[in-house]
C-alpha cells in the first residue's frame, strides 16, 4: 500500500472517528446530536477507510481499531444486542384492533392521488399528518365524508402545519387542538367509551436550526398528554439521539418503532432507501398495546407512510360503571 494513500485514509479515519465518538454525547449540545443522526452513514465509511489501513504497514492497529469502532456503534443502532424499540403484545381475539397511519405528506407532493388511494384501501382508523400545506387542507376535504373528525393547523409558510383525522369520534366536550404554531396537535379520541389521546407532532431540523429549543417548549405540553396515548410525528431525529430521547422522556412514553428508515432525499434513487433515516417515530404509553408498526410503500413523498395496529389493555371490573366522559389534558388552543 502507498504509504500517501494510508496516511490519507488515516486522516479520513481520525476525523469520521471524532464525529462518530462526538455523536455520543448528543446531550451536551445539539450540534453533537446532529453528528448523532448519521451514526450508521459515519461507522460504514469508518470502515471503509480502516481496509485500506489494516493493508498497510505501521497502519495495521489503527485500521483494526477503526473497523472494531464503526461495527460496535452500527450494532448498538441496529438493536444487537442493544435495542431502542419497545416491545409489541400480541393480538387478544376479544379485544377491537385499532389502526393509526402517520404521513409526512411533503408539502409539495406531486402525487396527492397515491396518498388518497393509500388512505381509501387502508382506512386506518386514525390518520396523524405533517406538513398539511394549503394544497394539502383543499385534498383532504375530499376526505370529509370518511374522516368527519378532524383537527387541521394551518401555519402560515410553505411547509404547512400538522393535522388528526379520525373515523372514530372525538371524546364528547373534548375539541381538538393546535399548538406550538401548529407544529403539535392533539384529539382525544372515544373508541367504543375508552378514550386514547393522539397527539401529532412534527419537529424542526436539527442544530443549526431550532429543534433543540422547540423541545425544550413542548416539554410541558408533552407532560400533560393523557396517561393513554399514542404520539406520531416527524421528529426529524432518529431514534438513538439525544432529541429523541427528550421528546419520549417529556411524554412519559415508550419508543415504538418502525424499525427501519422511513425518509430519504427525494432526489435519491428509491434503491438507496436502507441509506435513508428513521426519522418518523410513533410513541405509546398508558393502556395502548401496540401489536405491529410497519412501513408502507412511497404515495410520492420523501417520507413513508407508518401504519400501527394497537388495541387496548381490557378495562378494570371496577370501572365498569365510572361514567363515560372525557376531560381535555390540554388546554383548548385555537386552530391556526
Amino acid at each position: 500500500m502507498y504509504r500517501p494513500v494510508a496516511l490519507i485514509a488515516f486522516a479520513a479515519s481520525t476525523v469520521l472517528a471524532l464525529a462518530l465518538v462526538g455523536g455520543f454525547f448528543g446531550q451536551v449540545h445539539p450540534a453533537l446530536d446532529s453528528l448523532a443522526h448519521f451514526r450508521i452513514h459515519l461507522a460504514a465509511a469508518l470502515i471503509v477507510t480502516a481496509v485500506p489501513l489494516v493493508a498497510a504497514r505501521g497502519f495495521r492497529w489503527n485500521g483494526v481499531l477503526s473497523a472494531a469502532l464503526g461495527a460496535w456503534a452500527i450494532v448498538n443502532v441496529t438493536g444487537l444486542p442493544f435495542s431502542v424499540q419497545a416491545s409489541h403484545g400480541p393480538k387478544d381475539e376479544t379485544s377491537p384492533v385499532y389502526r393509526l397511519m402517520h404521513l409526512n405528506l411533503r408539502y409539495d407532493n406531486p402525487e396527492p392521488g397515491q396518498v388518497l388511494s393509500l388512505i381509501g384501501r387502508t382506512r386506518p382508523d386514525v390518520l396523524t399528518l405533517n406538513e398539511v400545506s394549503p394544497m394539502w387542507a383543499k385534498k383532504l376535504d375530499l376526505l370529509a365524508g370518511s374522516y368527519p373528525y378532524r383537527v387541521i393547523c394551518r401555519i402560515d409558510n410553505h411547509a404547512g402545519g400538522v393535522a388528526i383525522l379520525s373515523l372514530r369520534p372525538f371524546a364528547d366536550g373534548v375539541e381538538g387542538t393546535c399548538l406550538e404554531g401548529g407544529t403539535f396537535a392533539t384529539a382525544t379520541i372515544d373508541l367504543g367509551g375508552r378514550f386514547v389521546e393522539i397527539a401529532a407532532l412534527h419537529l424542526h431540523w436539527p442544530w443549526p436550526s431550532d429543534q433543540a429549543d422547540q423541545i425544550g417548549d413542548l416539554t410541558p405540553l408533552l407532560g400533560r398528554l393523557a396517561d393513554t396515548s399514542i404520539l406520531a410525528g416527524d421528529l426529524n431525529a432518529t431514534p438513538w439521539s439525544a432529541a429523541s430521547a427528550r421528546v419520549a422522556a417529556a411524554a412519559a412514553m415508550v419508543p415504538v418503532g418502525p424499525d427501519g428508515p422511513t425518509w430519504l432525499y427525494r432526489k435519491l434513487p428509491a434503491f438507496l432507501r436502507f441509506a435513508g433515516l428513521p426519522i418518523d417515530r410513533i410513541f405509546a404509553k398508558g393502556d395502548v398495546i401496540v401489536h405491529s408498526v410497519e412501513t408502507r410503500d412511497a404515495v410520492g413523498s420523501d417520507h413513508l407512510p407508518v401504519l400501527v395496529e394497537f388495541s387496548l389493555k381490557p378495562a378494570e371490573p371496577e370501572d365498569d360503571d365510572a361514567p363515560r366522559t372525557a376531560t381535555a389534558s390540554l388546554a383548548q388552543a385555537p386552530l391556526y
